[in-house]
């Protein structure tokens, strides 16, 4: 038995992760010596997180994806999940409202629909392998997971202020000075929303210290968004070394019903999200990838209230669903939400004392357009008829457009849809 796990300085090495991908990834890894303690704490919450699997696959990328059985799954140890019994009959899928909207906003987009690639899958099928049925893939984590982390506290969870919070009644407050910076769409607030809809193209942003991160996602809330009890269910994806050791884009998820303090995490790290499919992996590397002023690889997803039993379901590509947050895990959202948001996140650390170069979306502004910007198109919310309905009426918001920025428009293609990201540092984002 290995008394001690001794580890170096921390550094950073560039592999090629994968030629299939063409894209260069970081393997992030913290060397440093760890006690005999924490790492006997370590490996107990690894024990409790990582379920016996009946079947596991190594992923080209290096993950080890585990096919656990679907009712031993992370999520059921929540004590608000005690008695869960998963839910067993489809939801009802949100029916689509087709309307052409008349005068909207057009931009020449049709000639580039030919460009776009649907339905973005991720690595660990390319081996041929899936989870069988009756068991849900569950990506394994490491001891240099949760090394990578602050605290083993801190492990799969989001820092506090890294939420938008309101600083008026109708508009969200990114908290300007936190290191988070946002582009982002949203709407008013409302009584009357049940879920949200987009369609996001993928792409792989430069990350320029460990503990920065990118994502692109939606942002489900109700609550105060000045108190302790906001709550949120998040989904898209992102790019995160601190969380998973690499620069892969991933698709992930995210809750807390109290506003990122004790609540929720990101993916199965810890329990709450009840998963019903076996062949997504929350967590893992989602794969082909957009590339500049070539094909576009987007990907859809949907979340919203079942209105028969209550839960807050996920939805993946072409209405594939993936699963859901039980209803008993919220206060106000176990009722309705009161906005959504879309867009794009970064932490900027100013490590050398100066902005950071991690990229939001393609690392483009949004004025570059298709094929060189990163979008989000088709923008739908779901309403108490449980109709998807087109956002009309969005507000935009970005801190600092000399870093990263935000253009939105509408046509009959698109629908509601924006442009969106940046280089971050240049001489214009200091």
């Amino acid at each position: 038995m290995v008394s001690r796990l001794v580890l170096l300085n921390l550094w950073v090495v560039i592999l090629l992760c994968n030629s299939a991908t063409s894209v260069w990834c970081l393997n992030y890894t913290k060397f440093r010596q760890v006690g005999d303690l924490r790492l006997s704490r370590i490996q107990k919450h690894l024990d409790s997180l990582n379920k016996p699997p009946v079947l596991s696959i190594q992923s080209p990328d290096g993950d080890i994806i585990d096919c656990v059985h679907k009712r031993k799954q992370p999520a059921l140890d929540h004590p608000l999940l005690k008695n869960h019994k998963i839910q067993k009959i489809p939801p009802e899928m949100p029916k689509v409202m087709v309307k052409q909207e008349e005068g909207a906003k057009s931009i020449n987009i049709s000639e580039n629909d030919g460009h776009i690639r649907r339905g973005a899958w991720q690595i660990w099928h390319q081996g041929g392998q899936w989870c069988p049925k009756g068991t849900v893939p569950v990506r394994r984590s490491t001891v240099h997971d949760v090394l990578r982390a602050n605290s083993l506290y801190d492990f799969g969870k989001k820092r506090r202020g890294s939420a938008p919070l309101a600083r008026r009644a109708d508009a969200p407050d990114v908290v300007s000075g936190n290191g988070h910076e946002h582009a982002i769409a949203y709407t008013g607030t409302s009584s009357e929303i049940y879920g949200a809809k987009a369609t996001i193209n993928v792409w792989d942003p430069n990350i320029e210290v460990i503990n920065e991160f990118s994502l692109s996602q939606i942002w489900v809330l109700s609550g105060s968004f000045d108190g302790s009890d906001l709550n949120s269910i998040e989904a898209g994806w992102q790019v995160s070394p601190e969380l998973y050791g690499d620069s892969r884009p991933r698709l992930f998820t995210y809750w807390t019903s109290d506003a990122y303090q004790a609540t929720g995490c990101y993916n199965l790290l810890c329990s709450g999200f009840v998963q019903t499919n076996s062949r997504i992996a929350i967590g893992a590397a989602i794969s082909p990838l957009s590339e500049f002023q070539g094909s576009q690889f987007d990907v859809t997803i949907v979340i919203w209230k079942d209105p028969k039993l209550g839960n807050w379901w996920m939805g993946f590509g072409d209405n594939t669903l993936v699963g859901y947050w039980p209803a008993d895990l919220f206060t106000h959202l176990a009722d309705r939400a009161t906005m959504v948001e879309w867009g794009g996140e970064v932490v900027n650390s100013r490590a050398n004392s100066q902005h950071t170069s991690t990229e939001m979306g393609s690392g483009h502004f949004a004025e570059d357009g298709f094929g060189k910007s990163s979008y989000f198109r088709n923008l739908e919310i779901v309403d108490s008829d449980n109709s998807l309905i087109s956002v009309r009426d969005i507000s935009t918001l970005a801190e600092n457009t000399n870093c990263y920025n935000i253009k939105s428009g509408s046509n009959n293609q698109w629908g509601t849809y924006f442009y969106y990201g940046g280089p971050g540092r240049n001489p214009e984002c200091q």
